[in-house]
């Protein structure tokens, strides 16, 4: 049997009849059967989402129904920012394995992980990820995840929508809240290959530098000289228009790793700058950079974004087959705020790959491969295409 999909975005506030009659819609076209399904409602649906989830399992016949809070929702086509509704995607993987996992336990080692989760090494090709932002260590876990599961790719974002704490943001399993600080992965093999795609939105300026001092988040020198002179002197060499577009787009880029010839776009894991001090030379970024690790200033604004994302599409456009259904994760910080106009992820995977079943979220970071391995970025949009 083929494998299936179906979207639903429904932006109203929370009425049953109405869930009922958006359930049976989507069951229909999905042929009738689900695997699993995928949700991602906003933050005003709390109060309903005992109810919510029920009857989505009910009339939409799912197994299997994860999914969390989003600041905003995203459907085939649309974004919608800050509105009250949900995102629903159904799946239909008769030939697929599928394991979940809740993250509210700690593993020291790769054999813990595999004992916590029932899941060992081989036994899944592809991870989806939903995290709490507030409270649960998704740099550490993922360094971890990555080492027991090697090669295999995580995608997927951090909730939103609820502010922060725990009464404001959820995570749900079928019926379940999960309990703040905790996370849930989804894994798949067989049937299926889920292709991760990342675009962060900047590109690099100046030269790629090693970090030559150091001290917590500060970067304090760069090829032998003061931190704050090498970003200077990446500034001065944009045009006057960019650099009016680069005021308060400017970041920094770590290497994701230091085995690579020539360092290119997407190359790096994009972090904030924070501050940075003339006198001193030294500059505060949003991460912990170490001596010897190659650092390159980045410039981030609404034309760099829409090429980085639009060449990762046409790139991804060349694979067959094309993808049958995907899960949007993309930074709040993106959307409106950051191009000017609504839709603009959603309309370019439309546009560049085709229309298709599409479900996802605004989130408070994003996580995704590059390379071998998975990481948080900010101002980034993930996206799982399922083919």
């Amino acid at each position: 049997m083929p494998n299936t999909a179906a979207a639903r975005l429904t932006l109203k506030p929370f009425d049953e009849a109405m869930v009922i009659q958006t359930a049976r819609a989507a069951l229909s076209e999905v042929g009738g059967q689900v695997s699993i399904g995928f949700v991602f409602a906003s933050a005003d649906y709390r109060d309903a989402l005992p109810d919510f989830l029920e009857l989505l399992q009910l009339h939409a016949h799912i197994p299997l129904l994860i999914g969390c809070s989003g600041s905003g929702v995203v459907g085939i086509d649309r974004e919608a920012e800050g509105a009250t509704g949900f995102s629903l995607l159904l799946l239909h993987l008769p030939e697929t394995k599928i394991h979940v996992c809740e993250l509210n336990d700690t593993a020291d080692s790769p054999e813990d992980w595999h004992r916590i989760t029932g899941v060992g090494p081989g036994e899944v090709e592809s991870w989806i990820a939903l995290c709490d932002p507030f409270g649960f260590p998704v740099e550490p876990w993922l360094a971890h995840w990555d080492e027991a599961y090697p090669g295999v790719p995580v995608i997927g974002g951090l909730c939103s929508g609820g502010g922060e704490g725990s009464e404001n943001v959820f995570i749900f399993r079928d019926r379940t809240v999960l309990k703040p600080g905790s996370g849930l992965v989804v894994g798949f093999k067989g049937g299926v290959t889920i292709r991760p795609l990342l675009s962060q939105g900047c590109r690099p300026i100046g030269e790629p530098l090693t970090v030559t001092g150091s001290n917590g988040n500060l970067v304090l020198g760069l090829g032998g000289k003061p931190a704050y002179t090498a970003l200077s002197e990446a500034f001065e060499t944009l045009n006057d228009r960019e650099k009016d577009r680069a005021q308060g787009n400017l970041f920094a880029g770590l290497a994701s790793s230091e085995y690579i010839e020539e360092f290119k776009q997407g190359d790096f894991l994009i972090r904030a700058i924070l501050g940075a001090d003339a006198n001193s030379g030294a500059v505060a970024l949003g991460a912990y950079p170490r001596v010897g690790q190659t650092l390159q200033w980045q410039v981030r604004d609404r034309v760099t974004a829409d090429a980085a994302l639009r060449e990762t599409l046409l790139r991804e456009r060349g694979h067959r087959p094309p993808p049958f259904a995907s899960l949007v994760f993309a930074c709040n910080g993106r959307g409106k705020d950051l191009f000017g106009a609504p839709n603009h992820d959603a309309h370019a995977l439309s546009q560049i790959i085709g229309s298709h079943p599409s479900s996802g979220l605004f989130c408070n970071g994003e996580i995704g491969p590059i390379g071998a391995k998975s990481f948080v970025h900010g101002y980034t949009v993930a996206m799982a295409l399922f083919c």
